[in-house]
């Protein structure tokens, strides 16, 4: 069956955000008066939706009610400065529209539109599903039967461009063929170290 939409995960795929993420919680923790992250918190939070990240940075504190309500008032844009778009990402996205439709499935919130717009990717995506329109964020299959249901596609007919353990989970449980970047121990039908491979892997000439 023919792939119609590529959908993309967001940190660690379209953008390295590593840097910001780790600025923007540490900045949260640091209002309370907590020590910053240590590096398995950060691959932890990393992957998180932002009320996940502060339930689990700030669990057994008195501050976790605080600190959601405080990261949900926090100005993004310092941190959104700190982004970094991975390499050949617009190009890629140019190429593929209009042959393919895409979309981005991601656990972050309000801050992606805001992050698109920022780094000149906006309006190259055609849906774009965060946390803030699910019930059940990433690791459950919500996100990609919702960009489904929206194409009225089968799960065969999309490819869900993703990082980590968390990214596999979500295609195994959707179906929907896994294509793994920049991460070579995860198991996925093609691994990417750039994103111009993804022309190669649909069969479509870089360049048209």
């Amino acid at each position: 069956m023919a792939t119609r939409v590529i959908i993309y995960d967001c940190d660690g795929v379209l953008i390295d955000s590593r840097q910001s993420n780790e600025a923007f919680y540490n900045h949260i923790l640091a209002r309370f008066g907590l020590p910053a992250m240590d590096p398995q918190q950060l691959e932890v939070v990393h992957v998180s939706t932002s009320e996940q990240a502060i339930d689990y940075l700030f669990a057994g504190t008195p501050f976790r009610g605080e600190a959601q309500a405080y990261q949900r008032g926090v100005d993004n844009r310092p941190f959104i400065t700190l982004l970094r778009l991975e390499p050949h990402v617009r190009e890629t996205l140019i190429k593929l529209r209009p042959t393919y439709s895409t979309a981005i499935a991601t656990n972050r919130g309000r801050s992606l539109l805001p992050i698109l717009r920022h780094l000149g990717l906006e309006g190259l995506f055609d849906l774009t599903v965060t946390s803030y329109q699910v019930l059940r964020p990433k690791p459950h299959p919500e996100c990609l039967l919702k960009i489904l249901g929206h194409f009225r596609l089968d799960p065969e007919e999309a490819l869900y461009i993703g990082d980590s353990e968390v990214d596999r989970l979500v295609s195994l449980k959707a179906g929907v063929p896994f294509v793994a970047y920049k991460n070579p121990w995860l198991k996925a039908c093609y691994h990417l170290k750039d994103h111009l491979e993804l022309l190669q892997f649909l069969g479509k000439d870089e360049e048209g």
